[in-house]
């Protein structure tokens, strides 16, 4: 059987074949758990599935990997106005996530490696970005330059040139070079 998937930078459809034979590494983005998940969230986690499932169909051996954000600006607000910790705060969001996609007899990712886990190996890249100076520091925050890599937005078929500040990218609070640039690291917030 042979299996087809539409490569989003050429727009067409190529055959699948892993970089090795008869075995898929699959790294799919998981849930950001500040709050339970609606359906709209779930659908995505149901393609996973769907994906998974046709790939065993077709013989391959899986090592599916689906990351846990554990951590964000928003959950570093509502943990601080709960009075709780981060790990106090995202348990209940994390246990509903894979209790509904049991509910749903979705087939669970071989690993789940939630982002707290890995703050030292985040340090360690930002740390390379910066001293590369693909990143900066604006207001005690880090932010990746998306200048410093002309292929950015290439995958989405981005117009970066057509960009403009509240138009196609939201605009937030913080200083940054250019509106498009995105944090890489947030600055403590005092109590």
């Amino acid at each position: 059987m042979t299996l087809r998937l539409h490569n989003t930078l050429t727009g067409t459809k190529d055959v699948f074949e892993p970089q090795e034979p008869g075995q898929v590494r699959m790294y799919t983005c998981g849930p950001t758990v500040w709050n339970y998940a609606h359906v709209g969230n779930l659908r995505a986690f149901l393609f996973y599935d769907l994906l998974r499932r046709h790939l065993q169909v077709a013989g391959f051996r899986l090592d599916h990997v689906m990351n846990l954000t554990d951590i964000d600006d928003r959950i570093l607000d509502e943990a601080k106005h709960a009075r709780v910790t981060i790990a106090e705060y995202t348990r209940p969001f994390a246990e509903a996530f894979f209790e509904d996609m049991r509910a749903l007899r979705a087939q669970p990712a071989e690993q789940f490696p939630r982002a707290t886990e890995h703050i030292p190996e985040m340090v360690a890249m930002i740390s390379h970005l910066l001293e590369h100076e693909y990143a900066y520091v604006a207001d005690g925050d880090v932010y990746f330059r998306i200048a410093s890599f002309p292929r950015y937005g290439e995958l989405s078929h981005l117009d970066r040139a057509g960009l403009r500040a509240g138009v196609r990218v939201a605009t937030d609070k913080y200083e940054k070079e250019s509106v498009s640039d995105f944090a890489l690291w947030k600055k403590v917030q005092k109590l």
